[in-house]
């Protein structure tokens, strides 16, 4: 296979608009002849659509997701460049999967690398360069490594670089680019937000034998004591008796 080197893949980018990771691919696919790559973006609908980046885009979709069951909702906003494009179908069809793409990403947190803040980068590179993996190794060795870590971390947590869940084969920023190809106007996903159930409350563990035990002794203090049954009065006939006794005796 042909060596893909950086300078072809902004040479194709120049000729057709096409992103990186596209003009990448359609030279890999074309074994690096220029022409097959173009022809490549061409019949994927790529060869335009990069040309589209910089369009503003203030009309499109808030759109939600609720799970099965419903422990997990996604609410997402993707904008397009007309209200036209916002109400048609296969638009409103790109918004719902891409809410069930965030639904089954958990470690996604940010929309694009751009949008991870800059304390976050520093702090997960800090913990990239205290790996124990790296000891004993040169320096230019560990600063490619800890590169490559961290990279790869922050790749993890951005929704563009995820595999897209309905064809593992393209990212979802792939599935972004064929849309804008597809539709003709500018396409991005702004922000989103995941909701999982319970998230962030303290669940008090119990135990249900313990808990019984306890439930049965506090019954059992609280029962009162028994009354003590009053002596039954004395019979009449015993003091009859009595009284006779004392008659006679006079």
């Amino acid at each position: 296979m042909a060596e893909i080197s950086a300078k072809l893949v902004k040479e194709l980018r120049d000729k057709t608009g096409a992103g990186m990771m596209d003009c990448k691919k359609a030279l890999s696919e074309a074994e690096g002849d220029m022409e097959k790559a173009i022809e490549w973006l061409r019949q994927k609908g790529l060869a335009s659509a990069g040309k589209k980046a910089g369009r503003v885009t203030a009309e499109g979709l808030v759109d939600s997701y609720i799970h099965t069951g419903g422990r997990i909702g996604v609410l997402v906003e993707v904008n397009c460049e007309t209200d036209f494009v916002a109400r048609n179908e296969a638009f409103k069809e790109l918004v719902q999967n891409i809410a069930k793409q965030i639904a089954a990403c958990p470690n996604v947190e940010y929309v694009a690398m751009e949008d991870i803040p800059a304390s976050l980068v520093e702090n997960e590179r800090k913990i990239a360069m205290g790996s124990d993996a790296l000891a004993g190794k040169p320096e230019q060795v560990k600063a490619k490594i800890v590169e490559g870590k961290l990279d790869k971390t922050l790749r993890e947590m951005c929704l563009l670089d995820q595999a897209y869940i309905r064809d593992q084969n393209i990212s979802v920023a792939e599935l972004v680019t064929q849309s804008i190809a597809q539709l003709g106007e500018n396409i991005k996903i702004r922000r989103f937000q995941r909701f999982i159930l319970g998230e962030g409350i303290e669940k008090i563990e119990s135990n249900l034998a313990a808990e019984v035990a306890a439930q049965t002794q506090a019954k059992a203090e609280a029962k009162p004591e028994p009354t003590p049954a009053a002596e039954p009065p004395a019979k009449a006939t015993k003091a009859k008796s009595s009284r006779s006794s004392r008659t006679k005796a006079k």
